[in-house]
């Protein structure tokens, strides 16, 4: 008795390869099958990811249950984590209350879930004037995003509140109103969102969130087309569980404030 063939999903660049293979197979008139390999874990995402290839979920999971038990799972970790982290979001309103003439919290227009906009709340880590001043200071980062690792438009708190990542639990009530996640891509800015190539818009075929795999592996240290590759990775491998796994490793990531800044 013989065993079948079973080869991965092959990419157009890789067919005629794959072609190749299967002929001796069929001169014999053995059974061949193409079958797709499983999701690749988390560690993987990356050396797995194909910019060409047709997206399994080009919507990410759209089943009822799992957005059902998504939407349950955003709203009790939301409250939970409010409640647990009050005493820090209360002192640090009270900081920022007296050390910013009154306003702690910023708010900025953010782009979501297929190109819904919304409104992000963080707490305020830059001086007041700070738009007036980014032509000033250099960008480090390529790609769309803006980035400079000693922004002098920072406050020596808001330096603080960036690298323990407490400038983000406003982002929890943003959790509670539905406009974003616990667990999804990261929010961009239009202006960002109009230099995208076709194929990094996909990121915002999700709800974004607080957290993602960019998110637990070192932020802006990641150059922003492997960010974009992390977050279509989540978007063709997202369940509960996956879920689970981002936000159980997240912690980790801020206690070690690698690429918070």
């Amino acid at each position: 008795m013989h065993r079948s063939s079973v080869l991965a999903d092959p990419s157009p660049a890789d067919r005629p390869k794959v072609q190749a293979i299967q002929a001796p197979a069929r001169k014999r008139k053995l059974p061949t099958r193409v079958r797709p390999l499983p999701a690749p874990p988390i560690s993987l995402a990356l050396a797995r990811f194909h910019q060409n290839k047709p997206l399994v979920s080009p919507l990410g999971n759209r089943s009822l249950g799992y957005l059902a038990a998504k939407r349950l799972f955003d709203v009790v970790g939301a409250v939970l984590f409010i409640v647990l982290f009050s005493p820090i979001m209360l002192t640090t309103l009270l900081l920022l209350t007296i050390t910013t003439k009154g306003r702690p919290l910023f708010f900025q227009e953010r782009i979501g879930h297929c190109g819904r906009r919304f409104w992000m709340i963080k707490f305020r880590t830059m001086r007041l004037d700070a738009d007036k001043l980014q032509q000033s200071v250099a960008n480090e980062k390529d790609g769309p995003i803006f980035k400079n690792r000693r922004d002098p438009r920072i406050t020596r708190i808001g330096r603080f509140l960036r690298s323990s990542s407490i400038d983000e639990m406003p982002q929890l009530f943003n959790v509670l109103l539905g406009s974003m996640s616990l667990v999804g891509p990261r929010p961009p800015v239009a202006k960002e969102v109009t230099q995208y190539a076709p194929w990094q818009r996909r990121r915002l075929a999700v709800q974004p969130g607080l957290t993602c795999l960019w998110q637990i592996s070192g932020r802006s240290e990641i150059q922003f087309e492997q960010w974009v590759r992390m977050d279509i990775w989540y978007l063709e491998n997202q369940s509960l569980w996956t879920d689970v796994k981002l936000l159980v490793r997240t912690p980790a990531s801020v206690l070690s404030g690698r690429g918070a800044y």
